[in-house]
């Protein structure tokens, strides 16, 4: 049986500008993309609304994707890029970056809460130059660290691991407040009273929730997420001793 031939939008050729279409780039399809996400989530992108918002025809942006998984694609690269690795040089520096790109990615996905749903796909799916060059630049955080390189990156994919997940549990927050309406106190408020009568028959989270009391969610939520984090950079720092 034939291989299926993987395809992406990074390896298919480009095509030439066509002289009847309207002046319009990648570059400005990708962020107007990127708004629709943010203001209305995954689910919410179609080709037509994104032809629409930048005044296009969708066989306008056709010409630079060629449907709707290559348009993420460009637009999961473009987020990727946000996040800010420290090139390390020396091997002390190590942990001190490990953490500074993990608290980036961690802030890329709460500024975009539908990105939490595809990084799943992120990896050999996903080809686009700041997703390589951002791996890259972590591989080389934990092989200056004086782990081996098959090691490395699986200290590094532990540490992603763990941000996504939490990050994703925040993205999901930010997206239920949204459509909500409801900043982060208005919305404990509502809350708070039904899960406190949801935990009374039990004694560990009863007492789990009276500890928390009038703890600021936000907060809480930077307390758990330093946590997690360092005990984890703890064992890899044991790991190479």
């Amino acid at each position: 049986m034939p291989t299926e031939e993987f395809t992406s939008v990074w390896t298919r050729p480009k095509r030439g500008r066509r002289r009847e279409q309207p002046a319009l780039s990648q570059e400005q399809i990708v962020a107007e993309a990127i708004k629709l996400l943010d203001a209305e989530g995954l689910e919410a992108l179609t080709m037509r609304k994104l032809g629409a918002a930048l005044g296009a025809v969708a066989t306008a942006v056709y010409w630079h994707v060629a449907n709707k998984d290559e348009l993420l694609e460009l637009v999961v690269d473009e987020v990727y890029g946000e996040i800010d690795v420290p090139e390390v040089t020396d091997p002390g520096q190590w942990r001190a970056a490990a953490e500074s790109s993990a608290r980036s990615l961690r802030s890329m996905i709460v500024r975009h809460p539908w990105m939490a749903s595809t990084l799943a796909n992120v990896g050999m799916n996903y080809l686009g130059p700041n997703l390589m060059r951002v791996s890259d630049a972590m591989l080389g955080v934990y092989t200056t660290a004086g782990f081996e390189l098959i090691e490395a990156d699986q200290a590094s994919q532990t540490v992603l691991g763990y941000v996504i997940g939490i990050a994703s549990i925040e993205a999901a927050t930010v997206t239920q407040l949204k459509r909500s309406g409801k900043d982060m106190q208005e919305w404990r408020a509502a809350v708070w009273p039904a899960a406190l009568a949801a935990a009374e028959p039990y004694p560990q989270m009863r007492a789990l929730y009276a500890a928390y009391g009038d703890v600021d969610l936000e907060a809480g939520s930077e307390d758990a997420f330093s946590y997690g984090l360092t005990r984890i950079l703890d064992g890899l720092e044991a790991r190479l001793r």
